[in-house]
């Protein structure tokens, strides 16, 4: 199967971000990415921001984010379920999850999102991605840590497991932008 080269990042924030470009890292992680030679970030506020439905989600991230072949989806907490769901029927280059879970967490909102209507297609993710790069901690005070290993042995990721990043909710994440270098160095 060919695969394009990456040039292009979309960061899909978690559900409930507000302005995106002032929340988390994401609009320091956008700085930095299009710093880099031939690749470009998107980042937008997402539609239904609060309850991130899958139907709603997908379409914008293929129409409005274009995501494709040439595409690492950077997905956040929701965003990680969205891009987990997104890269069952498309390709894209890589995928990069930020706090990916499972389960609705018995959550009213996670179970009206969709993402946890059905079970995961791990072999199709698989088959439609060529690079899967995944961010998780013990200490998420969110989501339990079985949830974030069911991802990483269900996609065989590369899992990057830290003791103390909670949910990822700081204002600077390096590692995130060592690991899309390490991509636009293998495409």
């Amino acid at each position: 199967m060919l695969y394009m080269a990456l040039r292009r990042a979309v960061i899909v924030p978690g559900n409930g971000a507000g302005n995106v470009e002032h929340c988390n890292w994401y609009g320091w992680a956008k700085t930095r990415i299009n710093e880099i030679p031939d690749v470009s970030c998107t980042l937008k506020n997402m539609p239904d921001p609060v309850t991130a439905r899958e139907s709603i989600w997908l379409p914008f991230m293929e129409k409005e984010l274009r995501c494709d072949e040439e595409t690492v989806i950077i997905g956040h907490s929701s965003g990680a379920a969205a891009a987990m769901r997104y890269a069952e029927t498309r390709r894209v280059f890589a995928i990069i999850l930020v706090g990916a879970y499972t389960s609705d967490l018995g959550a009213e909102n996670e179970r009206e999102s969709g993402y946890f209507s059905r079970p995961w297609e791990w072999e199709r993710i698989k088959t439609n991605v060529k690079y899967i790069i995944q961010f998780g901690s013990t200490d998420d005070p969110f989501l339990p840590w079985e949830e974030q290993q069911e991802v990483a042995d269900g996609l065989k990721t590369d899992l990057h497991k830290y003791l103390d990043r909670g949910h990822f909710q700081n204002s600077a994440f390096p590692e995130l932008i060592d690991a899309v270098k390490k991509l636009k160095t293998n495409s």
